[in-house]
């Protein structure tokens, strides 16, 4: 049983193919709406650059103006319902919030994730105690704080993260996920010791899931011939081998999406050096164990700043 496909993807592909199409056609944006008789000219931009859900009637009238016909019409009839099927795919999530959403439409349909994260423990293995951390210490940038009803109130956003991370313990079809870690995010400035320490026993546990990695990589490992990895990434590849391998980056004010295959290819490439350079998975469990030990001896200690050098050994 294959998992349902990835509406956002779709609607990239969708945007993709009929961009194509267009441009097979000799025909330009303006051209398109003039013919159609469309009254937005923005509507085949957001269409064609996967900005917005697709109307099967907008999609039958490009095809018609296309003149597409036979299986490679049905198909992209049957990706247009795709792109557009949100509400049969948000009634798998108990709650979701605007800003979870493109995440967890991003997963959805994935057979394969692979996540780097050098500074934070990716969202999808996280625990409610740390991600209520990250998304409090990040509230000040997002100016005045929505009430605790809102739809984007902390308690929605920490639930609507814990509720995507479902797709890992799918019983039919869960994905392969595969993490690395860097040694910093797991310690030091990540948290207060409790927090730490809670996370990396959910880390040990959840690495125990048979589609489940977790590797630490090490503050004194040499990946590949001395790279620096510049930010966190993840890349995800879908059930279906016609949507593009996409690789997502978590920025500050505005996240990446890259489908371009050469550069899902550098991604990859990169993660391969990550993954070399990162200890085992059955040293990666050892060294969270040990971690969790520090840890707990750390949180019975007086408060104190440390000194930069100062780390866990």
């Amino acid at each position: 049983m294959s998992p349902a496909p990835s509406p956002i993807v779709r609607r990239r592909r969708l945007g993709h193919e009929l961009r194509r199409l267009r441009e097979t056609a000799g025909l330009t944006g303006d051209q398109v709406i003039e013919r159609i008789g469309w009254a937005s000219a923005s509507k085949l931009s957001r269409l064609e650059n996967g900005r917005s859900r697709p109307d099967l009637g907008d999609v039958l009238d490009l095809l018609d103006l296309y003149e597409v016909s036979g299986t490679s019409r049905d198909e992209l009839i049957a990706i247009t319902r795709d792109a557009g099927n949100t509400r049969a795919w948000l009634r798998a999530y108990p709650v979701m919030t605007p800003q979870q959403r493109d995440w967890a439409e991003l997963e959805a349909g994935c057979v394969d994730i692979r996540e780097y994260a050098p500074m934070f423990v990716p969202g999808l293995v996280q625990t409610p105690e740390y991600a209520r951390l990250r998304l409090i210490s990040a509230r000040p940038l997002a100016g005045p704080t929505p009430d605790g009803r809102g739809p984007e109130s902390l308690e929605n956003q920490i639930n609507a993260r814990i509720a995507r991370q479902a797709l890992l313990t799918r019983r039919m079809d869960a994905p392969r996920y595969d993490a690395v870690l860097e040694e910093t995010a797991l310690f030091g400035r990540g948290g207060p010791p409790d927090i730490l320490r809670g996370q990396a026993g959910h880390l040990r546990r959840i690495g125990a899931l048979p589609n489940v990695t977790i590797r630490v990589l090490p503050r004194t490992a040499t990946v590949g011939n001395w790279y620096l990895a510049h930010t966190s990434f993840s890349i995800y590849r879908f059930a279906d081998p016609q949507d593009p391998e996409t690789v997502a980056v978590e920025a500050l004010e505005r996240d990446m999406f890259v489908n371009e295959t050469d550069e899902v290819r550098h991604y990859a490439t990169v993660y391969e050096w990550l993954r070399d350079a990162a200890l085992s998975p059955e040293e990666s469990m050892e060294w969270l164990t040990e971690m969790s030990d520090k840890l707990l001896l750390n949180s019975h200690a007086p408060t104190q700043r440390r000194s930069p050098d100062q780390h866990f050994s």
